[in-house]
């Protein structure tokens, strides 16, 4: 009789023991979900910090060579004359395909209108270009902003 109750005394701890396991074990299953969520709130590249270099003497290093010269977004018309090429169709699509695949993933490129490129360093940090409207904008007086304080 002294067997059964050491042997129930043992199931009882060990079922003890493994309630407190499947507590830890939930609370480390909650804290990787939170894990996973957070990051699936970043950008996709935001972890890989390699640099994006372009081939010299190609047309994307001439575009951004113009683009850093001039230090304002230009149409694609522009461009292909500026790197010596004739605005035709099949140039002007060319180009363009190949800046909105930089300008897709953010990276040396941007596309502040149709056919019209710019460089990711012409944003600001609120990303947007310095073209944007005047600081009294929307304002009844025009010097609203000077009276304020």
């Amino acid at each position: 009789m002294n067997i059964r109750k050491e042997l129930e005394r043992k199931i009882e701890k060990k079922r003890e023991e493994i309630a407190s396991l499947e507590k830890t074990l939930g609370e480390a299953r909650a804290y990787l979900q939170a894990l996973e969520d957070t990051r699936k709130l970043l950008p996709k590249d935001s972890d890989t910090h390699e640099e994006v270099v372009l081939r010299p003497g190609t047309d994307l290093a001439k575009v951004r060579g113009v683009l850093q010269q001039e230090g304002k977004p230009l149409h694609v018309e522009e461009l292909l004359r500026r790197i010596g090429k004739s605005p035709e169709k099949k140039h002007k699509i060319s180009l363009s395909g190949s800046l909105a695949a930089y300008a897709r993933d953010h990276k040396i490129f941007t596309r502040p209108a149709p056919n019209t490129f710019g460089l990711v360093e012409f944003e600001t940090a609120d990303g947007l270009t310095g073209d944007g409207p005047p600081e009294n904008f929307g304002l009844d007086e025009p010097d609203a902003l000077a009276t304020e304080g």
